[in-house]
């Protein structure tokens, strides 16, 4: 199954990439902005995006779930 997190950098939804990714799922996730320890953590694994930003291309019908985090107004 394939799963892309919108807002991948936040705390809990590099978590929930995290654990997707531990039980067999294909991650991908776009945000624009990850910080430590998120970055490294989803370096880690290999679920850290190449880019920072939102690329509405990202999103297509191989997909088989998007899961939209929160993140907090600036």
């Amino acid at each position: 199954m394939r799963v892309h997190l919108i807002a991948i950098g936040g705390s809990a939804m590099h978590n929930m990439a995290l654990a997707l990714h531990e039980k067999g799922y294909e991650v991908s996730g776009s945000d624009d902005e990850i910080n430590e320890p998120s970055k490294t953590r989803l370096a880690k694994k290999g679920l850290l995006p190449e880019a920072i930003g939102w690329f509405p291309e990202k999103i297509n019908k191989s997909i088989d779930a998007i899961i939209l985090g929160m993140r907090p107004c600036r």
